[in-house]
């Protein structure tokens, strides 16, 4: 019997497929066509994730989906299912404004105090009251409101569902009583019975819908799962089912995930724009500490060295046989395309500091790592002032792959840093969710005995450790002293 995981992304949707045992049988990806880099169109990301299930229509004995998704994106959905708008993404400015005036009326205590986040325009609620003023027409014939998880969830089940994790992204989501906030939608004007109902992480909503199974070639009985938000997929499928554990996800986005438990109290928690998101068991939560330009900037670095992609071979491993020895000198402000925590600025410009004549490409791309590191090492003390500790950092992602930022990442934090064998932890992690949703697995933690394994563990050296926090007191000031020249 074989268990598969569904993950949307914002620029490309993959489904993995593993045997119930842990063994891993194939993976169908799809890059969505071109499209404007703040919005999605939902119809080609539709097309694109029915032509993933079609690939994975090969396996007969396919008994269980599970879905995960990016946040914070929602649907809107007219009396026949179709989408009136393009969906806005999160990077998309249209909602700031809006998220002032939420602030403002309610105050960012009582938002946090009852959603987890602080009023942000990449949150669905303030997009919604900013799609009511500018697009009447699209709000009027709208129906039904899902986020992207939601979405696929309803088109292949019929039914109207989102866990909590993913609704607690919208900012409309009370994280304690977990169910939606009325006043706060009743402000925007946003009838709850147009949102889909939030279950727990990891909840069936039943079997495919006949007509949907014969369209896609997929087995009559299979069964739909909702599962989360990718990063809290991701944790689930790193092994990090207990508080105090937490994952570093390095993909396009670099993002830290701990595990805690009850609601944070200390006010440096939320000073720190830190949210909280429920997590598996009762008063259990993760947060992100995150930045926008993870694996995304090394891409960027790589799309402009076209002098090094005619050398032929992979990019990324040529770089990093041209690493200088020790420390950079160079200080990178990863906010090229905004600033995630502890800022939340999305007006933030990045910036590269300390470069001379003679800085040449393989000093240039360890700065981007480096820079990327310090950023992390910021999180995690502000994080320490909330009252939530790091001390052991579990890795993910396509940046894992390389023992080269792995290590420069623990001379950074200076806590060790574990790979984890299984770089899908994200479709792992659904699969778990999945397989116990239906019956397979007993618990998480007989499931993670199945599929999770731990890799090499990359611990800080104590001289470049100490060269990289003397570098990191220069880097502190970055952030205040650009924006002062850009503001």
């Amino acid at each position: 019997m074989k268990i598969a995981g569904l993950d949307v992304g914002t620029t490309a949707c993959k489904i993995c497929i593993y045997e119930e045992n842990g063994e891993f049988v194939n993976t169908f990806e799809r890059e969505y066509p071109r499209q404007q880099s703040t919005q999605v169109d939902i119809n080609m990301l539709w097309q694109s994730v029915a032509e993933c299930l079609k690939d994975a229509a090969c396996y007969p004995d396919l008994a269980a989906i599970g879905v995960t998704s990016f946040g914070e994106t929602c649907v809107l959905l007219d009396k026949d299912d179709q989408p009136l708008l393009d969906a806005l993404l999160y990077i998309d400015p249209r909602g700031n404004d809006e998220a002032e005036e939420l602030a403002a009326h309610f105050g960012e205590k009582r938002i946090f105090e009852v959603t987890g986040v602080i009023p942000s325009g990449m949150f669905t609620l303030p997009k919604l009251l900013w799609i009511k003023r500018n697009r009447p027409d699209a709000w009027e014939k709208a129906v039904y409101i899902p986020e992207i998880e939601d979405y696929i969830v309803y088109r292949l089940s019929g039914v109207k569902q989102t866990d909590y994790s993913l609704a607690s992204r919208t900012m409309a989501f009370n994280v304690r009583e977990k169910c939606w906030d009325t006043e706060l939608l009743d402000y925007v004007g946003v009838d709850v019975k147009k949102l889909s109902n939030p279950v727990p992480t990891g909840t069936l909503a039943g079997e495919i819908r006949a007509e949907m199974a014969d369209a896609l070639g997929l087995p009559r009985n299979l069964k739909i799962v909702s599962i989360s938000h990718d990063q809290v997929a991701a944790c689930v499928g790193a092994g990090a089912l207990a508080s105090g554990l937490c994952v570093d996800g390095g993909g396009t986005v670099q993002c830290m995930t701990p595990v805690y438990q009850d609601f944070p109290t200390d006010p440096g928690f939320a000073e720190g724009k830190f949210c909280v998101i429920p997590y598996l068991g009762k008063d259990q939560y993760v947060t992100y500490g995150f930045t926008f330009s993870g694996g995304a900037l090394l891409k960027w670095f790589r799309d402009q060295a076209l002098e090094c992609q005619a050398e032929g071979g992979a990019f990324y491993p040529r770089m990093n046989g041209k690493l200088p020895e020790g420390p950079t000198g160079l200080l990178v402000l990863p906010h090229f395309s905004g600033a995630g925590t502890p800022y939340m600025d999305p007006y933030a410009t990045g910036a590269i500091l300390g470069m001379k004549i003679d800085t040449d490409q393989g000093a240039l791309y360890k700065a981007l790592m480096e820079g990327i590191a310090y950023e992390m090492r910021l999180n995690m003390e502000v994080l320490k002032k909330g009252g939530v500790q790091v001390d052991h950092l579990m890795a993910t992602g396509g940046a894992s792959r390389s023992p080269e930022w792995m290590q420069i990442k623990a001379d950074i934090t200076g806590v060790p840093i574990t790979r984890q064998k299984n770089e899908q932890c994200g479709a792992v992690g659904s699969i778990m969710l999945a397989g116990k949703a239906i019956g397979i697995y007993e618990s998480l933690e007989k499931a993670a005995r199945l599929f999770v394994a731990e890799g090499e563990t990359y611990r800080p050296d104590p001289a470049r450790q100490a060269e990289y926090d003397k570098l990191y007191q220069k880097y502190k000031k970055a952030y205040g002293a650009v924006k002062e020249v850009w503001a």
